[in-house]
């Protein structure tokens, strides 16, 4: 089996913030949520320019999270293109990388990026602020190749602006020796016999989304009530002791270390975890996961809009997108990789990790997108029992 080399294990989800987003949101404020709108003042979605079929030229400058990208694919998209690319890994944080930003964006003003990468519910509100070019059918053929359950959505119909680039489940992990049998559900993680060995999510909605589904609340549209049912559970297990603590994706220290037996966890940290401990396994509850996606978006300041969209075409060539997926060990946005993925290396393609089996799939639900008002109460109410 290929590992990940040690410098990668620091995964792209290793840079998420852990409550970053919630301390934000109660620090700053609703000022720190809600936007500018776009420069006209309308938060309409914007119009990519006309397009006047000439091919893509010149420098693309993309904005990419650390750890998310294969060696010398950068390089094979410049010579088969043509284009000239200057990657940069800084993106971050989601709310810091908004907070750095939003002034520049609602002025319209270049940001230094043709195309940036963020979650989806970031990406849902740029585009909601108007803050994004549509995404040329014509120049992403290969569009065609999107997971079916991807190729549409509720935040995005058509995918019209936002083009998903990985995605990976939040379910639970565990240390098999260290628990003598198998987790199948939530309420597995309030076994007695794990007291003080278990970590929970401090994203909000990675976080809450496992324990809402086990309730039977319903995650497509989630209430202040249905989030503070949640909350209160987990309170009673942070009150007795249960929960060790609540982790951004250093619950794999603890794993590995044995402090935390039972952990929420992202299936992509789990995939290389296991290199080094392979007692540890991976599980979507019965009562269901969640989704989290990243996307490649266009700003509307962009000076490459033809230049990116070839990048989002190039990055959904199976063969091309096979290399990432065998780099980052993320669940692939595009449909039919199996092939594709055994022949770079037969036991990605294999692993049901990053290649889930169909009633894995089916298990998994994603958040629709947010308000800011929900955003910043949702937050706040989980912030209380994190202590974010």
């Amino acid at each position: 089996m290929a590992h990940t080399s040690p410098d990668n294990r620091a995964s792209r989800r290793r840079f998420l913030g852990g409550g970053a987003a919630a301390a934000a949101a109660l620090v700053l404020g609703p000022s720190f949520l809600a936007a500018c709108g776009s420069e006209d003042g309308s938060g309409s979605p914007a119009s990519a320019p006309p397009d006047d079929g000439s091919p893509a030229t010149g420098t693309l400058r993309i904005s990419n999270w650390p750890y998310y990208m294969a060696d010398g694919f950068v390089a094979a998209f410049q010579t088969a293109s043509g284009l000239t690319v200057d990657y940069k890994e800084d993106f971050n944080d989601n709310e810091e990388w908004f907070a750095k930003y939003k002034e520049p964006l609602s002025r319209k003003q270049d940001i230094g990026a043709d195309l940036v990468i963020p979650s989806e519910f970031m990406a849902a509100r740029l585009m909601g602020l108007g803050w994004l070019n549509e995404i040329s059918e014509d120049r992403v053929p290969n569009k065609k190749n999107l997971r079916t359950d991807l190729a549409d959505a509720a935040i995005d119909p058509g995918r019209r602006f936002l083009a998903p680039y990985m995605s990976g489940m939040v379910g639970i992990a565990y240390n098999r020796a260290a628990t003598g049998r198998p987790i199948t559900t939530l309420d597995d993680l309030w076994d007695p016999a794990f007291k003080g060995q278990v970590s929970l999510l401090s994203d909000m909605q990675d976080g809450l989304g496992l324990v809402m589904l086990a309730q039977g609340s319903s995650l497509a549209e989630p209430t202040p009530e249905s989030i503070q049912k949640a909350v209160d559970l987990i309170r009673e297990h942070k009150d007795s002791g249960q929960i060790r603590r609540f982790t951004g994706n250093d619950y794999g220290d603890d794993l590995a270390a044995g402090n935390v037996v039972v952990a929420q966890a992202y299936s992509g940290d789990v995939v290389q975890l296991q290199a080094d401990n392979p007692d540890l396994e991976f599980v979507v509850p019965d009562s269901g996961g969640t989704w989290f996606i990243d996307n490649q978006v266009i700003p509307y300041t962009t000076r490459n809009q033809k230049g990116a969209e070839a990048w989002i075409d190039y990055v959904y060539d199976r063969a091309n997108y096979a290399k990432l997926v065998a780099a980052t060990q993320f669940v692939p946005v595009l449909s039919e990789m199996t092939d594709e993925l055994a022949k770079i290396d037969p036991a990605v393609a294999a692993n049901p990790l990053v290649n889930p089996p169909q009633e894995v799939l089916a298990k998994l639900q994603s958040w629709p997108a947010l308000t800011d008002e929900q955003t910043q109460q949702f937050n706040a109410a989980y912030a209380e029992v994190t202590g974010a």
